[in-house]
């Protein structure tokens, strides 16, 4: 295997279209020179796979690919940091096919593993499993939320060669019993960055604490936050870590453009109309927001307005989210409204336009979003609509990417004198316009107390007014027994007790003992 690497290592002089790798514990910096000529063959796959690479289309390996795949196949850990669209599903689904080509798995013990933060990119990784595989008799089985635990688990209890899950649903079939994972020979994290802003880090921490430790791990992420940084160090040992690009930059082939939009959220939908109009050579394309609703809203809106849109978030179940995905991978749809989450790592090849109607809180959100087009190399297009307020989400992301993006104006009218106003007036109309009502309403009661105070006190002492309460009293019993003397509906309250009194001396018989007067008529009888 040694043989067929095709690395030369070069430690002094750099040349043009070096990738930079880092290996071992100690970090050794080197330089490898990969010649511009090289294929798959020379990547020490099996012949079964590449008779498949080559029936799919594929002649030339990507940089994340020619640098991961040799490693991967002599059984190192591998920590790759490559942009979206780099082909990193590849980088590991070939080499594990050559691997499995040895051995079988056994029921409810699955040999490799593969965790993905959403289904869409889980089944996604499975149809990868198809094309690639379809030379080898492998049993995958796709563990994902919103369709039945049923035929996932069957499948299990067959044998699954390989099982790619999301976090959550992995970890519920484990605690039912259903799987075992101490026969996992290669683990594969993808989107690890992904994975820890949905919170999935601590159901990452407990898979790896449950697989064996001699498994191999693959792990791929596109930045290196610190939280990512620790768990690298936690769970691989002595990594070589490929990257193809600098961590969170975009593209040369997307043209990115920023567009200025009013603050006013109908205002903000019809300039996201206009800009829509202003380019004619959308094929297809989608469109970010922040929110779910906010997504729901600009489907009902594009809609309205004659534009063919359709929409995918978080809460939808998996039966739509996935036919939603296929029209708009057949065209049937042309702009597809999304959130983060939803469309996190869709490999859609053609996607020509990206539009950002919220600019992303999170700066590595914006490398994300914009790496849905312009995908193997293709020309693409991203347009970001920016408020007054979403000026500091600008700069972050110019800070991250390292670039200055250029401004669009679409021809979109914008009143200044009302976006300079509406800031205060908008937080003035919630707290200002309450506290201005409250006195208004509050007035007319002021001098009824100040008022009815000094006579209280005028009249007498303090218990007073205590004694007003006999004369409502009786008005709420005539309210709901009706009219009644005012002697009878006073005298139960004057003779309750001597009443009681009585009661209590007919209840039985006197210290006398029994007599004529009280005799039981079970005694009296003869």
């Amino acid at each position: 295997m040694g043989e067929q690497n095709p690395y030369v290592r070069d430690e002094y002089a750099p040349r043009p279209g070096h990738w930079r790798i880092r290996a071992g514990a100690h970090h050794l910096l080197a330089r490898t020179v990969i010649p511009d000529h090289m294929n798959f063959d020379a990547l020490g796959l099996s012949p079964k796979v590449l008779a498949a690479v080559t029936a799919a289309g594929y002649t030339t390996p990507t940089p994340i690919q020619l640098q991961a795949i040799p490693h991967a196949l002599q059984r190192q850990d591998v920590l790759g940091l490559a942009q979206t669209g780099s082909g990193k599903t590849a980088a590991f689904v070939l080499p594990m096919l050559s691997m499995l080509e040895k051995g079988r798995a056994r029921a409810r013990m699955p040999r490799t593993l593969i965790l993905e933060p959403t289904r869409e990119l889980a089944a996604q990784v499975a149809e990868a499993f198809e094309t690639l595989g379809k030379n080898h008799k492998l049993t995958v089985a796709l563990l994902i939320g919103g369709v039945s635990f049923d035929p996932q688990a069957a499948k299990i209890d067959r044998g699954a060669d390989v099982v790619i899950a999301t976090p959550g649903r992995l970890l519920d079939h484990f605690e039912r019993g259903r799987l075992l994972m101490t026969g996992i020979e290669m683990l594969v994290i993808d989107e690890a960055d992904r994975m820890l802003d949905m919170g999935f880090i601590p159901d990452i921490e407990r898979i790896c604490k449950l697989l064996p430790f001699t498994r191999q791990t693959l792990f791929f992420s596109a930045t290196m936050p610190p939280e990512i940084q620790r768990i690298t160090a936690q769970f691989l040992h002595n990594p070589v870590q490929v990257q193809v690009a600098a961590q969170a930059t975009t593209a040369a082939t997307i043209e990115q453009r920023v567009v200025k939009v009013p603050h006013d959220p109908k205002a903000k939908r019809e300039a996201l109309r206009q800009l829509l109009r202003t380019q004619s050579n959308v094929k297809n394309a989608i469109v970010f927001a922040n929110r779910k609703t906010t997504v729901a809203l600009l489907e009902k809106s594009l809609k309205r307005h004659g534009f063919n849109a359709g929409a995918l978030h978080g809460d939808m179940d998996q039966s739509a989210r996935m036919k939603m995905l296929a029209a708009f991978r057949n065209n049937e749809i042309t702009y597809l409204i999304a959130s983060d989450v939803a469309a996190r790592g869709l490999d859609i090849p053609e996607v020509s336009h990206v539009f950002n109607f919220d600019v992303p809180i999170h700066a590595e959100d914006y490398v994300h979003r914009i790496g849905r087009t312009g995908r193997a190399g293709r020309e693409g297009h991203s347009f970001t609509m920016v408020t007054k307020e979403e000026t500091k989400y600008l700069k972050a992301i110019e800070t991250l990417i390292k670039k200055d993006i250029e401004w669009f104006d679409p021809g979109i009218t914008i009143d200044e004198a009302a976006e300079a106003e509406a800031p205060r007036s908008h937080g003035r109309s919630r707290g200002g316009a309450r506290q201005d009502r409250k006195p208004d309403r509050r007035e007319p009661r002021a001098p009824r107390a100040e008022t009815a105070q000094p006579e209280a006190k005028a009249e007498g002492p303090r218990h007073a007014p205590k004694a007003e309460k006999p004369a409502h009293e009786p008005k709420r019993e005539a309210a709901s027994r009706g009219p009644r003397p005012e002697g009878k509906a006073q005298q139960p309250r004057d003779n309750r007790g001597p009443r009681r009194r009585d009661q209590h001396d007919d209840d039985g018989p006197d210290h006398k003992g029994f007599h004529a007067g009280n005799m039981p008529a079970f005694l009296s009888k003869r």
